[in-house]
């Protein structure tokens, strides 16, 4: 489903399914070098039990034209305008990384349009290593395999995982070079690595929020462990809204 947006054309991957006014909506924010393709199982899960899904590429990335956001800010700012443009009412928003904290500004900005918040792989602040941010401008492609290791807990998954010959490292940095590849104008990667680095209104966001949310942290995640989103939990659980 295309959309215009500040008068660029943006794209969301709906899940398959026609749009029924009747149903909730799910909106999908990707984290720095995805796309709407990362959350392709969980929309189609969602499109199919009874959820209207925007998994949306964010502007200047792959599908969707504009200037990539250089703030969690502007992106949040995105995300309610993308609201209005596909005439949503409420909305229950889903983030990972970078995108659980455009999901948290964006919640916190739209109040109670918000239904509810859901934070996958966070932290605050979402510090990024001085080493980390340099390689991402200057150096990318060996940045993008360090990441790729952090993010994996091995890098031959079992064969149940996702079927046989699914390489997840593999697609992973394939999508990765894809998306960099996407926006010839801008460093996608340096722009979002910095966003992340330089967002300081995360727990003023959290204590303003109207709707429940829920943390998804991974034990052993290496790129944004989970005790790096105890500032939030306890912000969200001194007012009563973590799930």
């Amino acid at each position: 489903m295309k959309f215009t947006i500040n008068g660029h054309s943006t794209y969301c991957y709906t899940g398959g399914k026609a749009w029924d006014a009747a149903q909730p909506t799910a909106v999908f924010i990707h984290g720095v070098l995805n796309d709407h393709s990362v959350w392709i199982l969980q929309a189609r899960y969602l499109a199919n039990h009874g959820w209207n899904v925007l998994a949306v590429d964010l502007p200047g990335h792959c599908k969707s034209a504009g200037k990539a956001p250089a703030t969690v800010e502007a992106a949040a700012a995105f995300i309610a305008a993308l609201l209005d443009a596909a005439g949503v009412e409420k909305a229950a928003l889903v983030g990972h990384s970078w995108g659980s904290l455009i999901a948290l500004e964006a919640a916190a900005a739209l109040g109670l349009r918000v239904s509810g918040l859901v934070m996958v792989g966070t932290a605050y602040p979402m510090t990024v290593s001085p080493a980390l941010l340099e390689s991402s401008l200057h150096t990318p492609m060996i940045a993008l395999k360090l990441i790729n290791v952090l993010s994996r807990s091995t890098l031959s998954a079992p064969p149940s995982a996702l079927g046989p010959g699914t390489w997840v490292y593999g697609a992973s940095m394939a999508l990765g070079r894809r998306v960099l590849a996407s926006n010839p104008a801008v460093n996608v990667f340096h722009r979002g690595f910095k966003a992340c680095n330089d967002y300081a209104n995360g727990e003023a966001a959290m204590a303003r929020i109207t709707c429940p949310v829920l943390f998804v942290l991974g034990e052993l995640d290496q790129m944004t462990q989970a005790k790096a989103a105890q500032l939030l939990i306890n912000t969200a659980q001194a007012s009563g809204k973590v799930h």
